[in-house]
């Protein structure tokens, strides 16, 4: 359902007015509208350029997609979901999971879908945002993005790739009335979308060819289906399905030791995707060139049991030298050789630190978050909150990404902080609040400091997880129950706030007070 207005929201000369307007409908928006409701505050919309809920696992339909995280553990806390039939899921079901949230929650009518956002501006005169749209424009006191990471496709800038007269298509943008059956097929990238890709479509294609810049560490997929005593037992029997829960969330954690503390540990991981690349990839040229030449973990690990398979069949082939142009029909690499193709699939990733959203917000000093970030880099505070930019949150900001568990935890912990901020914010009466400078500026050279020391810094590889400056402005240097305590409470004292209206400072205590002990 998509309304023209809802009951709650002021139309005034044409702009739709809410308390809080959130951006984006993936994971992160619908967890926060949800949220928002269950805490009855009804003032909101959410902005959706697709048609219906579910962000990337709306648009990623590409063959074989699939999550490389617990079933689990890809769910909300609140709203576990019984009926995985897998311990992987796969896109369909996931997406459907979402769609099931949101109806059951009955948060449908709090959106507005097919609504691209083209620009969000901060009015310091009246401290709200105005947000333009495909669709008509809005305002609202408090902005919240949610439009994540994994959003914007991340095209190659490959010269006459334009001219192309086949078939070509990124894989979040996969044409399903394209047949690629009996086709010569080219593949662009070997990143987690390429690795589902590949095995999905080798069998039915005349030819495939694989462009491969780094080649990615693999680790072993341990999916199956769930049998039916599992699932009656998840469905029937309470504390199962939490306590499995539980124990993935433990056993993934442990990772971050390795990961982010002390690399060294990260060697049974590799002795692992290191016997396991040869004993699935028996002839020795091909498993040189699929070999990484970088520390485990330092990109993101992958985890495929049908990829190395699929790259030893006869019709494909990997290739290492780099593209130097594409032509009608064929792509030309830079050792001379013309491979003809009929299609291009492009897995090349997304537009992560220089994502495409940034140059169409602009915060109080009319500097869009692009040019910020391209100044001092993608820095943030605690993953929610930007300097310069009042009364705006992030949801999956800048360093709250995880190379090892599941973003649906930082998501919840990143909620939390924001409904905290909403209900300070109304209770101390705030006209605005803003990260002060110093605040954002210590948080992010103590996150450095701790980053340091982490393989992402020491392993011997670029990766998207590292902005244009160096910093590793993208993933969360710790464990992930250490980022759900620091954001359990919005700390107002690190924000400069103005006041809408006088409030009575023995009324607050008193209220704070009363929650305190009704929570007992």
């Amino acid at each position: 359902m998509s309304p023209e207005v809802t009951d709650n929201v002021e139309l005034h000369k044409g702009v739709r007015h809410v308390n809080t307007l959130i951006i984006g409908s993936g994971f992160a928006g619908l967890g926060a509208a949800i949220r928002l409701s269950q805490e009855g505050k009804d003032d909101f919309l959410v902005l959706e350029r697709g048609a219906t809920v579910g962000g990337t696992w709306r648009d990623n339909t590409y063959p074989g997609a699939a999550c490389d995280v617990p079933s689990q553990l890809y769910s909300y806390s609140f709203a576990l979901n019984p009926n995985w039939s897998r311990s992987f899921s796969t896109q369909p079901e996931i997406q459907a999971y979402i769609e099931s949230v949101a109806k059951k929650h009955d948060i449908l009518d709090k959106h507005v879908f097919n609504t691209h956002v083209q620009s969000a501006h901060w009015n310091d005169d009246d401290a709200i945002w105005e947000v333009q749209t495909s669709t008509g424009r809005y305002s609202a006191k408090i902005l919240v993005g949610a439009v994540g990471a994994l959003a914007e496709p991340n095209l190659p800038d490959i010269k006459g790739i334009n001219g192309f007269e086949g078939e070509i298509f990124h894989t979040a943008q996969w044409n399903h009335e394209a047949d690629l059956t009996g086709k010569r097929v080219a593949v662009i990238g070997t990143g987690a979308s390429a690795i589902q890709v590949v095995p999905a479509i080798a069998p039915k294609v005349a030819s495939l060819d694989l462009y491969q810049r780094t080649a990615p560490w693999l680790l072993p997929r341990f999916d199956r289906a769930y049998t039916t005593p599992e699932r009656l037992a998840f469905k029937y029997i309470p504390g199962v399905q939490r306590l499995s829960r539980a124990g993935i969330y433990w056993a993934r954690e442990v990772q971050v030791v390795g990961l982010a503390k002390a690399p060294i540990f990260m060697k049974p991981l590799e002795l692992i995707a290191r016997a396991k690349l040869l004993a699935e990839v028996r002839d020795a040229e091909l498993r040189a060139k699929v070999t990484p030449d970088f520390q485990i973990g330092c990109k993101r690990m992958l985890i495929s049991n049908n990829y190395y398979p699929a790259l030893s069949r006869d019709n494909v082939d990997v290739v290492t030298d780099g593209i130097a142009e594409v032509s009608s029909n064929s792509i030309v690499t830079k050792d001379g050789t013309e491979r003809e193709v009929d299609a291009i699939v492009v897995a090349t990733g997304f537009h992560v630190t220089d994502s495409p959203v940034f140059q169409t917000i602009f915060g109080k000093d009319g500097r869009s978050l692009a040019d910020v970030f391209d100044e001092s880099g993608q820095q943030g505070y605690k993953g929610a909150a930007i300097a310069n930019f009042p009364n705006m949150f992030f949801l999956v900001g800048p360093n709250t990404g995880l190379g090892h568990t599941s973003m649906v935890f930082m998501i919840e912990s990143q909620i939390n902080y924001l409904a905290d901020a909403i209900k300070t914010i109304e209770k101390q009466g705030l006209r605005t609040v803003e990260v002060r400078q110093d605040a954002q500026d210590a948080y992010n050279a103590e996150l450095q400091a701790d980053m340091a020391s982490s393989v992402w810094m020491n392993g011997g590889c670029a990766s998207w997880y590292l902005d244009k400056h160096g910093n590793n402005t993208t993933l969360w240097p710790g464990f992930t129950f250490e980022f759900r305590q620091l954001t359990r409470k919005f700390d107002v004292a690190a924000y400069d706030t103005t006041t809408d209206v006088e409030v009575d400072p023995i009324s607050v205590i008193a209220d704070e007070t009363n929650e305190k002990v009704a929570a007992r």
